[in-house]
């Protein structure tokens, strides 16, 4: 697509970014990144290992899974307006994101397996679970494991494949050049300095004309989003099982999901979500759907919209006979 080849021109154009100034601003960046991040997130013992998770807001609690390249940071981030209708937040980091362990099994469903050692810790017995992009499996699973702990379930610009092909597929030379930034706290951060809508385009999947178009909260809410990825070394790991779990045909059994489900998307998502969305619709029983004309992967122009259909529909009594 277009976007990504765009990227391979920026891709191109890092030179740019060398010498030694740009040494001393990088060296600056990640210090505050590390600042950013240090003591927010609180770490538990489990039995897949350290967890991460921060909590956030008052009210009924609601567990908000990141997307890839995300943390527990992301999914405050993406859970912001419903804190601000009055839900508690929950986000965890996923296996191999920032300071949460990555175990040799690293599956969607061992994650969900050990969110339920975290919601004991806490004291929740049931609650609301949304996940974003690549946390949409995560989120699935658990709602499909441990019905008497999820209330209701959100699956928002859900990743994952369910045609036997992967959603999302780049040419050999643009693997080669993602793979390059993905794999270098410096190049991402250069790229991010150098060519922020063309990372938008690419990493984020979201048409960067939309930015123009859009308040300047919600332009803000897209680089938040973007620089919250760097440092992208402490995300390696969970980026590539992202990468992994997303493009392999889904072992989960949607159709024996329970809890009430809502899903989410935009039509113009690069990555697909749409069409995933409408095929977990048909799949998961008396799910309820909306898919926005235009927002992209990040949902662009309509957080406020989101947040509010998701409040609206967990604070709808669960159907008689639902666990």
């Amino acid at each position: 697509m277009n976007t990504r080849r765009t990227f391979l021109v920026g891709f191109g154009s890092l030179g740019l970014a060398g010498g030694g100034y740009a040494a001393g601003a990088f060296r600056e960046a990640r210090a505050q990144s590390d600042s950013r991040l240090f003591a927010q997130g609180t770490q538990i013992d489990t039995r897949a290992g350290v967890l991460e998770y921060a909590v956030a807001g008052d009210g009924p609690p609601l567990m908000m899974i990141h997307g890839t390249g995300g943390g527990f940071d992301q999914g405050l981030l993406f859970a912001t307006a419903l804190r601000q209708r009055g839900f508690r937040i929950i986000a965890p980091s996923r296996f191999g994101y920032l300071g949460s362990a990555f175990p040799d099994d690293a599956s969607p469903a061992h994650q969900a397996d050990t969110l339920v050692e975290l919601l004991d810790h806490l004291g929740i017995e049931r609650l609301a679970v949304v996940g974003g992009s690549a946390g949409a499996l995560t989120a699935a699973e658990f709602a499909l494991r441990h019905p008497d702990r999820c209330s209701h379930l959100g699956l928002l610009v859900p990743a994952a494949n369910l045609t036997n092909r992967d959603p999302v597929q780049f040419s050999a030379l643009q693997s080669f050049a993602v793979n390059a930034v993905l794999g270098s706290d410096f190049w991402f951060w250069s790229l991010i300095r150098l060519a922020p809508g063309q990372m938008i385009g690419t990493l984020l999947a979201t048409d960067p004309a939309l930015l123009d178009r859009v308040p300047e909260a919600e332009r803000q809410r897209a680089m938040t989003i973007l620089n919250q990825i760097f440092p992208i070394s402490r995300k390696a790991n969970g980026l590539q099982t992202d990468g992994f779990w997303a493009g392999t045909p889904t072992l989960t059994a949607y159709e024996r999901i329970a809890a009430p489900t809502l899903i989410l998307s935009c039509k113009d998502d690069h990555f697909g979500t749409a069409a995933t969305a409408r095929l977990l619709a048909e799949r998961i029983p008396n799910a309820e759907i909306t898919i926005y004309p235009t927002g992209g992967h990040i949902w662009l122009g309509h957080d406020d919209d989101v947040a509010e259909r998701i409040a609206s529909f967990i604070r709808n009594p669960a159907p008689e006979g639902a666990p």
